[in-house]
């Protein structure tokens, strides 16, 4: 699977294959720069991809070669990780570096720049929450809450579609990148919202923990607050969706997920 793109663009193997469930990732060496080969099997990703190309460097990992369903990324750290912040009693911190992740890829939007690709509306993800509204309770709340957001959007722009503590790494020389971006259009709140599902659900279910990432994530997006907690709730509901549409009995998973979209329906009834 590799084979054609390491010719194509005299790549180096420098490493052990990775495999996921979209895509095959080989380290290299290109042009004598450490470089990751990225090989997808996700329409999805393809899209992603595109997005890495236009944000050029801006606050996420370089591009170095892109074609069809390959790309070749500038080579990041696994270590330090956000993920092993939080885990050190580091959160708070972790969670200001995916902010500024966020509205770094938001400020190319505003940049004199080319045009972004063409990119799905962020509509199209609420599909399947809509669809699970008829299930009623948290669903149905949730799918009502998308649909005011989403028929009055503001600040709206390229977004990641996927910011988590495992799609920002660091580099020693540049700081802290995006990667692996869905590629999405719609308003910037959406992409804050992941940040309070994450790294795991013990870490969002913990007491306080929404509150404290609430605070951090305003003051550092200028977000406002309810406007804030209803795309966490909004995001939620979608999440479990997801999980649900997966089946394989992942209702337990939607389960997981809609007891943090509870907490942000709390806490939007208290501020509202």
């Amino acid at each position: 699977m590799f084979g054609p793109y390491l010719k194509r663009w005299k790549l180096v193997p420098d490493g052990a294959a990775i495999h996921t469930h979209s895509s095959d990732l080989l380290p290299v060496l290109y042009a004598g720069q450490p470089a990751m080969l990225k090989v997808t099997r996700s329409d999805e990703e393809t899209t992603g991809n595109h997005l890495m190309v236009w944000l050029g460097g801006h606050g996420a990992a370089r591009v170095y070669a892109q074609g069809g369903e390959a790309i070749v990324l500038e080579r990041l750290h696994s270590e330090p990780s956000l993920t092993e912040m939080v885990k050190a009693g580091q959160d708070d911190d972790a969670t200001r570096i995916l902010c500024r992740a966020a509205a770094e890829l938001h400020a190319v939007s505003r940049l004199e720049h080319t045009p972004p690709p063409p990119l799905p509306d962020l509509r199209r993800w609420f599909r399947s929450l809509e669809r699970t509204a008829a299930l009623g309770g948290v669903y149905a709340t949730a799918w009502s809450i998308a649909q005011e957001l989403l028929n009055d959007p503001q600040d709206t722009t390229a977004l990641h579609g996927d910011l988590h503590h495992g799609n920002v790494l660091h580099s020693p020389a540049r700081g802290w990148l995006l990667i692996d971006p869905k590629g999405l259009v719609g308003e910037r709140g959406f992409d804050y919202a992941n940040i309070f599902y994450n790294p795991t659900n013990a870490d969002a279910l913990r007491p306080g923990r929404l509150a404290r990432q609430l605070e951090i994530v305003c003051a550092e997006s200028g977000l406002e607050r309810a406007r804030l907690l209803r795309w966490v709730a909004a995001y939620g509901g979608l999440s479990a969706a997801w999980w649900l549409e997966h089946g394989d009995g992942q209702y337990s998973e939607a389960r997981k997920v809609l007891n943090i979209v509870e907490l942000a329906l709390a806490a939007l009834s208290v501020s509202g």
